[in-house]
């Protein structure tokens, strides 16, 4: 299940089938309802709400020892989504296994990644202070 880390970012430890695509489900689920939920706050459609509606999220791979095609293109989905909603994805903690699928299929040009859990929080917290905006 995803966890919610701060006002607008959403962490997801994921660990090898079946969980995997349960997790991607989930949080799939948890960017929906935050759009709506923003979009109707705002007064308006999912369309509407433009950039800045629902979390950014950071995919936690310590669990992970495989990628299939099914995983990669809910990744790609899921990093669609986010881009449309002016959100980031943020990928950690691959195995030498995963990031060797990653870097093979050139996803690692497309993803954002970090080495850790704390390294990809601190850099969307850094990136989206609001104190930066004032």
């Amino acid at each position: 299940m995803p966890t919610d880390w701060g006002d607008n970012i959403l962490i997801s430890h994921l660990s090898d089938e079946p969980e995997l695509s349960e997790e991607f489900a989930a949080v799939f689920s948890e960017l929906n309802e935050r759009a709506e939920l923003e979009a109707k706050a705002r007064g308006g459609s999912i369309d509407a709400a433009g950039g800045g509606a629902g979390p950014h999220v950071v995919l936690d791979f310590g669990g992970v020892t495989y990628l299939n095609s099914s995983h990669i293109a809910q990744m790609l989905r899921m990093r669609k989504k986010l881009t449309e909603l002016g959100r980031s994805l943020v990928l950690c903690s691959m195995s030498d296994d995963v990031w060797s699928v990653i870097s093979l299929s050139g996803l690692d040009k497309i993803f954002r990644h970090a080495p850790d859990p704390m390294t990809a929080l601190a850099g969307l917290q850094i990136e989206n202070d609001p104190r930066e905006d004032a």
